[in-house]
């Protein structure tokens, strides 16, 4: 089944600055493979829910390495059944349209 996510790893018990952790977080996103994109606070990524899921687990794998004694994730999946092949960005394209037309 094909999914969406939008996650944010928040590491805790570490500095007030945790932006080593992310960046470690989003090598292992780009080893995986899989399409994704960050934003300020998280990070859009696709693909098989099984993959999607392991790639996050994977996160939370290698933020404990670093030493963070405790990681929290907010996660929001989102699948469908009714359209297939559409991507992340498919989405965002549909909404800049409906606002182009707003200019015109």
């Amino acid at each position: 089944m094909h999914a969406i996510a939008d996650f944010c790893v928040i590491p805790m018990g570490v500095t007030a600055s945790v932006s080593e952790y992310i960046a470690e977080c989003q090598r292992v996103i780009e080893k995986s493979g899989l399409p994704y994109s960050m934003h300020s606070y998280g990070t859009n990524i696709e693909g098989e829910w099984d993959d999607v899921c392991r790639v996050m687990k994977e996160c939370h794998e290698a933020v404990h390495a670093m030493g963070s004694p405790r990681v929290s994730t907010s996660i929001r999946i989102g699948t469908r059944t009714d359209k297939t092949g559409q991507t992340m960005q498919d989405k965002v394209n549909v909404v800049h349209e409906i606002l182009a037309k707003d200019k015109k």
